[in-house]
């Protein structure tokens, strides 16, 4: 991700491309929400970066695959941190790649990072060689993700390695007796409808790693617990990640409960989530590192 790619929605950006239901005010939307992911979680995506870097160390780093890289962030955060690669960026929706490349020109990077529409359960782009591969938030959402699997290892050069990285838990933004346990309770009820929608969403993904052909290099979690002061764009995170879960609610939780959100995402009013000073940011991302041998 980066595709980033976070919350339901976030997590399912891949799925949702996929299904042209998806319009094009919604597709904005989400591009929105995982830009404010990167711009809020920037200190995480940028520790993550460097542990990979330092896993690298004396090994070339000069092509650097992006798989589901939705609006670009994370193509952008390792085309900064390893200087002088090439970075190519693969997501299955050309607006989200054509923000990708309207935010490298921005950044002076257009030259070192290229697109590629593709989608990856239809089969392996013509990506070229490959000495680094990241996916962020990306193989969960794959029909095959042992054949996409398949196609890194294919793409990778020996030595080189992959990097896959994935949410261990929804963000939570809510003081704890601000409808006590709302914020529960409305994670439980999203998680019913996951666990059959996306079966490999909080999967460990090492075993599949290892069975590809991979040898494990490290593993670790990352526990962000970000407090006040927080980032300015806090409360539009915390805003666009309720909002886009408040419509799969409705008849799932109390007339309260959907009170209670109401009045936190009512735009700039009294109530809203953007004029609290309460918020937090807890979450937490694990990331696999293997490499081809």
């Amino acid at each position: 991700m980066d595709s980033q790619r976070h919350h339901h929605d976030q997590h399912q950006h891949q799925h949702q491309h996929q299904h042209q239901h998806a319009g094009e005010a919604d597709e904005a939307a989400l591009a929105e929400l995982m830009d404010l992911d990167a711009e809020v979680l920037h200190s995480y995506l940028s520790g993550v970066i460097a542990w990979v870097g330092e896993l690298a160390a004396g090994q070339p780093c000069r092509r650097i695959l992006d798989l589901g890289s939705g609006t670009g962030t994370g193509a952008v955060a390792l085309a900064r941190h390893f200087e002088g690669a090439g970075v190519t960026a693969v997501d299955v929706s050309a607006p989200m790649l054509g923000r990708l490349r309207a935010r490298a020109r921005e950044m002076g990077l257009d030259g070192r990072i290229r697109t590629v529409q593709a989608d990856l359960d239809a089969g392996w782009p013509a990506t070229g060689p490959a000495d680094l591969v990241w996916a962020s938030s990306s193989l969960h959402h794959m029909a095959d993700p042992d054949r996409v699997l398949a196609g890194v290892f294919t793409a990778l050069r020996a030595g080189g390695l992959l990097a896959v990285a994935e949410m261990g838990s929804f963000p939570l933004f809510l003081p704890g007796d601000l409808g006590p346990g709302l914020e529960a309770r409305c994670h439980a009820v999203l998680a019913e409808g996951l666990a059959e929608e996306v079966p490999l969403l909080g999967a460990d993904w090492g075993p599949r790693l290892r069975k590809a052909g991979f040898t494990m290099e490290a593993g670790r979690t990352f526990a962000i617990d970000l407090r006040a002061p927080l980032p300015a764009a806090a409360g539009r995170y915390a805003q666009a990640c309720l909002g886009r879960i408040r419509a799969s609610l409705d008849g799932r939780i109390s007339a309260g409960d959907l009170a209670t959100l109401g009045m936190l995402l009512d735009g700039d009013g009294p109530g809203s989530l953007l004029r609290r000073d309460d918020l937090t940011v807890r979450t937490t991302r694990t990331v696999w590192v293997a490499r081809r041998p």
